[in-house]
């Protein structure tokens, strides 16, 4: 079985226009714009690990809680990805969906889990979750065993309410 850290394909982090065109999103969450979003995309913030500086980044939210009490999200860099180590250094962050903003503490899911969460958001959204394995350089085969096997791969995250919804 693959792990993230032996996975040689693991895209390259967007820089230049590509980098600008993808933080583009963290625009429209500053403005009340974000309702665009629904519950598809979620802001999160989290604190540099060297600098102590607020970051944010936008991320797609792969499945949600009962109650919008916790959002799932993932990692398509894989572990290395700034914001994930941040949140390793520092699970209690805040994030905003739609124009709601919530204090959460991450959970980071087991290859276990990954795999379930995987395999069902491979039957919920068969193009996209194709599309993610094959941007990650893992087969691409859309069936629910090739969703399993990705899941093992991709870091999950799951961000839990502490609190009730916060004024930005």
């Amino acid at each position: 079985m693959p792990d993230a850290q032996s996975t040689p394909n693991r895209p390259p982090l967007p820089v230049g226009w590509r980098r600008s065109l993808a933080r583009l999103p963290i625009l429209l969450f500053e403005w009340p714009t974000a309702w665009v979003f629904g519950n598809r995309l979620l802001l999160l913030h989290h604190v540099g690990r060297v600098t102590g500086l607020d970051r944010r980044v936008v991320l797609e939210v792969v499945e949600r809680g009962p109650a919008d009490r916790s959002w799932t999200v993932a990692s398509g860099f894989g572990p290395k990805a700034a914001w994930y180590r941040n949140l390793q250094a520092d699970p209690r962050t805040r994030v905003q969906v739609g124009n709601r903003h919530y204090t959460v503490t991450a959970h980071f899911l087991s290859p276990e889990d990954g795999a379930e969460i995987m395999a069902h958001y491979g039957r919920r959204h068969p193009r996209t979750a194709r599309r993610l394995c094959a941007f990650m350089g893992l087969p691409a085969e859309g069936t629910d065993a090739g969703f399993r096997t990705a899941g093992q791969v991709i870091p999950f995250i799951r961000l839990d309410v502490d609190v009730e919804p916060q004024l930005p």
